[in-house]
């Protein structure tokens, strides 16, 4: 009978073995949780709105250009690039641009016109005013007198230049060389190839534009050294600035130094590898072509000179524009508070 209840015993305790095994094997093995990845932050850039020029005033900001359209950029830029002086004075009276590349004189005129609003951060482009020549006679501004010489822009900034530069060599403009301002740029570039003009005062690209369609052409005098010559010193020729809004500037110091920063580096790059930057400017069209762009880069003294630097040689600048015509800097010669400082 102890025989049987054991036997009885065995089986129940082996039916409850196999009934647990069961139980177990029906349920699912939990997996193990993966870690979660880090969360990828995005850093959200600053904006910054900025205008350029066409031409030398714009080709100092080309590489800056093409690391913001691939996003190597410190700072998210909208950059607009317009063709004349003009196109710019709304945009920057209005705000609607933090940061302008202009002609000096301008941002003098816009820092007059409202009323210390602007500021100068850095002279960008020195002279880039050349006589050119379809012949061999002219060698020296004494060489101009008796001629007529074609240029653009009358009471522009270059005729001015040329007005100061001929006063200190004893001429006198219209009377002991004539000026005749009948083409504009492009035009008289087009009449100087086609060999219909044989002397002309003209600017970068236009100059190598024409010298590269007429061989013959030459360039006979460098502005910007007959202009160190004349004044008696070693002054530049400072033709082209970076302006920037006074209030955005004060609100957003490190931004700015940045984008100086970032601009430094961009006219560097420009000025050590040129094909690399003829080539972006036509990407860009800050000039019509890299073959132009090539050739014009040796003579468009693209620089970068922080303003307070530059206040000597633009001090001097801007009081010869003053004493030809008071309205081409905005009727007042410029004071400390024009220049700007981080």
């Amino acid at each position: 009978m102890k025989s049987k209840k054991k036997l009885i015993s065995i089986v129940a305790s082996l039916f409850l073995v196999v009934s647990l095994a069961g139980c177990s094997r029906s349920q699912p093995v939990p997996e193990a949780t993966p870690e979660p990845e880090p969360e990828q932050v995005e850093v959200q850039k600053e904006t910054m709105k900025i205008a350029a020029l066409k031409g030398p005033t714009g080709m100092g900001m080309v590489q800056l250009m093409e690391n913001d359209e691939l996003g190597e950029s410190a700072i998210d830029y909208d950059i607009s690039l317009l063709e004349s002086p003009d196109d710019i004075v709304g945009k920057v009276i209005s705000k609607e641009i933090d940061i302008a590349a202009v002609p000096t004189n301008l941002a003098l005129t816009l820092y007059n016109k409202t009323q210390g609003e602007v500021q100068l951060l850095a002279v960008n482009t020195l002279g880039v005013v050349y006589v050119l020549e379809n012949g061999q006679e002219v060698n020296s501004i004494a060489d101009l007198k008796g001629k007529t010489m074609a240029a653009s822009g009358k009471g522009a900034t270059p005729d001015f230049v040329m007005q100061y530069i001929l006063k200190q060599n004893g001429m006198e403009q219209d009377k002991d060389v004539m000026v005749d301002f009948t083409l504009q740029h492009a035009d008289l570039a087009a009449a100087m190839a086609s060999g219909d003009v044989k002397l002309g005062m003209l600017p970068q690209p236009h100059v190598t534009t024409a010298m590269m369609k007429n061989p013959d052409l030459r360039i006979a005098l460098d502005i910007t050294a007959e202009y160190k010559a004349a004044s008696g010193t070693d002054s530049d020729l400072p033709m082209g600035c970076i302006i920037v809004q006074k209030g955005f500037a004060n609100e957003h110091k490190e931004l700015v130094q940045q984008f100086m920063d970032e601009y430094k580096a961009s006219v560097d790059f420009v000025n050590n590898e040129s094909e690399k930057a003829a080539t972006l400017m036509e990407k860009h069209k800050i000039l019509p072509n890299a073959a132009v762009a090539l050739k014009a880069i040796p003579y468009s003294n693209i620089v970068y000179i922080e303003g307070v630097d530059a206040k000597d040689s633009l001090a001097s600048y801007y009081q010869i524009l003053f004493d030809f015509e008071p309205k081409s800097i905005g009727g007042k010669l410029a004071d400390d508070g024009f220049y700007y400082q981080n």
